[in-house]
């Protein structure tokens, strides 16, 4: 057996010829993690050395699934992805997983379990390419919990996610361009509306435009932000959905005219109201 200072855990090799490593939690109670090498314990006790001096390390020995998912989404994964990231992760696990599976405990989980949701979600419209992005998050889930010794095995391994179908896009016809751009003449958001046929931006990106990303001498837009919906915190601004989001883009002739009649309007609604404080 090999031994460590205190509160250092143990490491020590079973008579069977696999490996353990202990760590001490409060109540004179510990826990243990096994694996086939040395290291492969070495390097489940250094992390879990490192979660218990964090306070996050999980001792509940018959915690819910719904219990592991929230521990770790948001005190594992959330530090390492971007806030849109985390906003679908945490929409697709409390809408879709946690109302269903949530209440089972983790060691109880079953790939069974698993594979009949997946087919709930699709009998109920979910896309597939809905219930791949689950999958996904799920699996990464699992693997945290195998590498914790809370799973023997990531059960996700042995689920079979549907098949992701390919979406034609269909664009809109220069007819239909033609039609839209008629119908928006004159509305006060006739501007956006040329700009979301003319750029293709997406719609966070151009709710969070403001009038510094466009210079109106060259004829360019610079695509810098978005607006985002978190749960609980409602609209957020964040950085553009991937590192290639943050670009710039020509604007023909068509959009530098609707721009400029959107700001041109705004000025004189201002106008109007500073007079009537005036007046009053």
């Amino acid at each position: 057996m090999a031994r460590r200072g205190h509160g250092e855990g143990s490491i020590f090799q079973r008579s069977d010829g696999r490996w353990a490593a202990s760590i001490s939690l409060e109540g004179r109670k510990r826990k243990t993690y096994y694996g086939k090498t040395r290291k492969e314990v070495q390097e489940q006790l250094k992390t879990a050395l490192h979660e218990q001096q964090q306070g996050t390390l999980i001792t509940v020995p018959r915690q819910t699934v719904e219990q592991f998912l929230r521990y770790w989404l948001e005190d594992v994964h959330k530090p390492s992805i971007r806030v849109r990231t985390y906003v679908r992760y945490e929409g697709m696990l409390r809408l879709h997983f946690i109302p269903v599976l949530g209440h089972l405990q983790l060691l109880k989980l079953s790939p069974q379990h698993i594979q009949a949701l997946y087919a709930q979600k699709l009998k109920e419209g979910l896309s597939t390419n809905s219930v791949n992005v689950l999958h996904a998050i799920l699996h990464k889930a699992f693997d945290h919990a195998v590498r914790l010794n809370l799973l023997p095995r990531n059960i996700c391994d042995v689920v079979s996610p549907p098949r992701t179908e390919e979406h034609e896009i269909h664009a809109l016809s220069l007819e239909q361009v033609q039609q839209l751009l008629t119908a928006a003449k004159d509305h006060h958001l006739e501007a956006l509306f040329v700009l979301a046929l003319m750029t293709g931006m997406r719609r966070g990106e151009l709710l969070a435009l403001k009038w510094q990303d466009v210079n109106f001498a060259e004829s360019t837009l610079y695509v810098r932000r978005a607006f985002i919906e978190v749960t609980g915190r409602g609209i957020i601004e964040t950085e553009p959905k991937t590192a290639k989001g943050r670009r710039s883009i020509h604007l023909p002739p068509l959009a530098i005219e609707a721009l400029k009649k959107h700001r041109s309007n705004k000025v004189e609604v201002r106008r109007q109201r500073r007079s009537g404080r005036n007046a009053t």
